[in-house]
């Protein structure tokens, strides 16, 4: 074992368990859960009556993981006929719309069961009760009100109106941490508990709880490295024609949290960002490659579109609207596409360190549904100790509707509220009285580095095992102190990227990458002594391995 990995593993209270876990070392796990017995109940009734069941989604890598999942389950459970809807980003937003209740009655359907949502939709679910329509809900957001009443089950690690006691095992189990794919995917284990798949059968819908899970950046806790660990063993081999085409189209030549983060999580999402999320769904489902690879080709198209957006928006943000900038809280409005909201909120928090809401006009149905009313949707960003999902309970005035994370929400605001909803969620933020935020943003190395010797391939292959990295495991971060730059060149089409080379005291040299890189960084000049902070990356080249370094942060 190199020294290095031996650090890590001494200094993260690394345990052999944790390097090489045990499939659900906890056998029983997904009977913590509150209602799950209930919901594998009405799924088995609704199967044994031969009942259409219907499965209701998200539009983001979660929902449409989480969908396919429980599409995967059903079927396997012996389900005769499963139809899927997911809400279109545009016409419904977040969670169960009105269309739903339309869809499910005029297809007949007797059971629909929610993912990745439907802890807020009480009335919806009251009008599928209405219509004679059951509904199961699976999922893990914060419930925002009461959990819905109508729901013959509501599957939820976040509930909290359940005993103190469940509450706790919850917590303690890990099962909190669960993305709605996870919750989807005990739901699997429940029918399997049930006698109602193989035993085993559910092994092979880990592919897809790796990427929902990672893709939501859920904490990867005890559970979560389990299902992650050997999620990334089944995407290795996955027998899904989408997945493989996807990563074909992404160049995805070995599967890890970066590869998941930046490669297939980005395409997946496009579809719901720029289009329909149901070009994503098709994706995962299809059993036909040539459908497969016609997808993913158009799911890397719409990816671009949304690079190319997003370096619009965050253009006319950074001229445009300085007042709203130099708040405690940004909150901009604009007519940018919806699809890119959260990702130019994020922006904002990197570059500015300030909580961001990014709000675009929208038209939706009004209340009454006679008309159409001018709309605000909006996607909000957050990091440290602000909590978005607590911050827009305490805008009950100013909002239209929302619900999210602590670090990541989706709001409506009215426009003539726009003002009013600024204003209050920078009066709750300053009556926080929170102080040094910025410090969950700095880049901190986590290791120092003494000789660039030290970085060879045997530690890049012991780093490995700690794969996939995710919240609560991220990937190590070192510092390269006092090295002097060799070569200092901008690459790229643009030239906005970096390549640099430095050496240690010894002379080992070692290759750093920087992708929109800093204009400062590009004109460090040749000879000069800096200390940067990197992430390790792995460069195969005429069939040697190359170690080279990710610069996150240049200090001197």
């Amino acid at each position: 074992m190199s020294r290095i990995f031996s650090e890590i593993l001494k200094k993260r209270g690394i345990s052999d368990a944790f390097l090489h876990p045990k499939y659900l070392s906890d056998g029983d796990i997904e009977a913590k859960l509150p209602d799950i017995d209930k919901a594998v109940q009405e799924i088995s009734n609704a199967i044994k009556a031969g009942q259409k069941i219907m499965v209701y989604g998200d539009y983001d890598v979660d929902g449409v993981t989480a969908t396919t999942v429980m599409v995967d389950a059903l079927k396997l459970a012996g389900a005769s006929e499963v139809i899927t809807m997911l809400p279109d980003r545009f016409i419904d937003g977040y969670g169960m719309s009105k269309r739903s209740v339309e869809r499910a009655v005029s297809e007949g359907v007797s059971l629909v069961i929610t993912v990745d949502c439907g802890s807020n939709n009480s009335e919806v679910i009251s009008e599928l009760k209405a219509a004679g329509i059951k509904t199961v809900v699976t999922d893990h957001h914060e419930v925002m009100k009461e959990v819905p009443k109508d729901a013959l089950a509501v599957v939820n690690p976040k509930r909290t109106d359940i005993p103190k006691t469940k509450q706790k095992a919850i917590h303690e189990s890990g099962l909190v941490d669960l993305a709605g794919v996870g919750v989807a995917f005990m739901v699997a284990r429940g029918l399997v508990k049930a006698g109602l798949i193989a035993d085993g059968q559910e092994k092979w819908m880990l592919d897809l709880v790796v990427v929902g899970t990672l893709c939501d950046s859920m904490t990867i806790s005890k559970l979560n490295r389990e299902l992650t660990f050997y999620g990334k063993k089944v995407l290795e081999k996955t027998r899904r024609p989408g997945l493989k085409e996807l990563m074909k189209v992404a160049k995805t030549s070995r599967i890890s949290a970066e590869a998941i983060g930046f490669q297939i999580g980005p395409r997946l999402n496009a579809g719901g960002r720029m289009e329909s999320a149901e070009i994503s769904l098709k994706l995962l489902m299809t059993d036909s490659k040539a459908e497969a690879v016609r997808l993913a080709e158009e799911l890397d198209g719409l990816n671009s579109d949304r690079r190319n957006e997003q370096i619009e928006a965050m253009k006319e943000i950074s001229e445009r609207y300085t007042e709203e900038l130099s708040r405690l809280v940004i909150v901009v409005a604009g007519e940018w596409h919806e699809g890119v909201l959260g990702i130019i909120a994020g922006r904002l928090v990197e570059k500015y360190h300030k909580p961001a809401f990014v709000l675009s006009k929208a038209a939706t149905h009004d209340e009454d549904g006679d008309g159409f009313t001018d709309i605000y949707k909006g996607s909000g960003r957050s990091f440290g100790d602000f909590n978005l999902a607590e911050a827009i309970k305490n805008c009950p005035d100013s909002i239209y509707g929302g619900g999210g994370h602590s670090a990541a929400c989706g709001v409506k605001v009215l426009p003539d509220k726009i003002e009013d909803f600024a204003a209050d969620v920078n009066k709750y933020y300053a009556s926080l009285h929170l102080e040094d935020q910025e410090k969950y943003l700095e880049v901190e190395a986590e290791f120092k580095a003494d000789n660039l010797s030290d970085f060879s391939e045997e530690l890049l292959d012991e780093m490995a095992e700690l794969e996939p990295f995710g919240e609560g495991n991220k990937e190590p971060i070192f510092e390269l102190k006092d090295v002097e730059t060799v070569e200092v060149r901008a690459v790229g089409k643009e030239g906005k990227h970096l390549r640099m080379v430095v050496a240690d005291a010894d002379g080992n040299r070692m290759t750093l990458v920087a992708f929109s890189a800093p204009e400062e960084w590009l004109k460090i000049p040749v000879g000069k002594t800096i200390s940067v902070v990197v992430e390790l990356m792995r460069n195969e080249w005429n069939g040697r391995v190359y170690v080279e370094g990710r610069a996150l942060h240049v200090k001197g």
